[in-house]
């Protein structure tokens, strides 16, 4: 009963759906997902896509998904890659599979190059900021993120010089 790490391929795109459901939901922000199969399946597989998946199985049965992409730092003048989603169900976690996730989107960032490997936690996530800790993650405590969505992202897209 090993667990194993695997590239995501498109017959994973339900699977992927509701991995991001369920973290969702984990997340209190259910009702905030809009995606759709059709959609995972253009966003992560489709031919101008710039994101990757992963999937963590034990004994052929989907338990886990990471979605990765790569990013630039200009002061490091290297890529770096992106951890947008990290997901375990709720049986797996303890397990073992958000580690080999992240050792494995680690060994990926070293083999090419990258000058880091980031994400975001939501700041009430204690058990997640406590497994990242264990990892050797450090927070970083100067940077604020900041995002544009919805109607606000159209305005500013749409405004005047």
């Amino acid at each position: 009963m090993s667990l194993v790490i695997r590239d995501a391929q498109i017959k994973d795109s339900s699977d992927i759906l509701r991995f991001i459901k369920e973290l969702a939901r984990y997340e209190k922000a259910e009702h905030e997902v809009t995606a759709t199969v059709e959609m995972i399946e253009d966003s992560i597989f489709g031919t101008a896509s710039t994101v990757k998946a992963v999937i963590c199985e034990r004994d052929g049965k989907s338990v886990g998904f990471a979605v990765y992409f790569f990013n630039y730092s200009t002061w490091q003048g290297k890529n770096g890659l992106y951890l947008e989603d990290l997901f375990v169900t709720e049986a797996e976690r303890g397990t073992g599979a958000g580690r080999l996730l992240l050792r494995h989107l680690a060994r990926i960032a070293v083999q090419e190059n990258c000058g880091r490997f980031e994400w975001n936690v939501l700041d009430w996530n204690e058990p997640a900021i406590r497994f990242y800790k264990s990892i050797g993650a450090v927070e970083k405590s100067e940077w604020r993120g900041y995002q544009l969505v919805g109607e606000k992202l159209l305005a500013l897209a749409e405004s005047a010089n």
